[in-house]
């Protein structure tokens, strides 16, 4: 009924640039909090970023200054600027939507992730 499906992850170069899209489809009737996490074999789950339905943002320490959320209401899409990366940045890149879905009851949906390499 909703999908998320994230695009942009792939190899960089220490110090390099990707930004990270998701973009959610479906019968969605509002889009609220959205969110990045990242996950790397062996390792638990953790929080990058969120924006809020108001357009609040937040980060986790070990990404402030360096990665950027921001989303676009008419798209549907939510955004991950990462900026100055460092090997410690590989992982899966997973997003989460709160979604006003059409049977009017609010949930959490996931995508399955795109992978962010970051190597010399």
């Amino acid at each position: 009924q909703v999908q998320l499906v994230e695009s942009g992850g792939g190899l960089v170069q220490p110090g390099g640039s990707l930004r990270l899209s998701c973009a959610a489809s479906g019968s969605i009737l509002r889009l609220n909090d959205m969110d990045w996490y990242r996950q790397a074999p062996g390792n638990t789950r953790e929080f990058v970023a969120r924006i809020t339905t108001g357009g609040s943002t937040y980060y986790a320490d070990s990404v402030k200054g360096r990665f950027t959320i921001s989303r676009d209401y008419a798209k549907n899409t939510a955004y991950l600027q990462m900026n100055s990366l460092r090997p410690a940045d590989t992982d899966v890149y997973s997003c989460k939507a709160n979604v006003v879905d059409g049977r009017l009851i609010a949930v959490d949906y996931w995508g399955q992730g795109t992978q962010v390499t970051v190597s010399s």
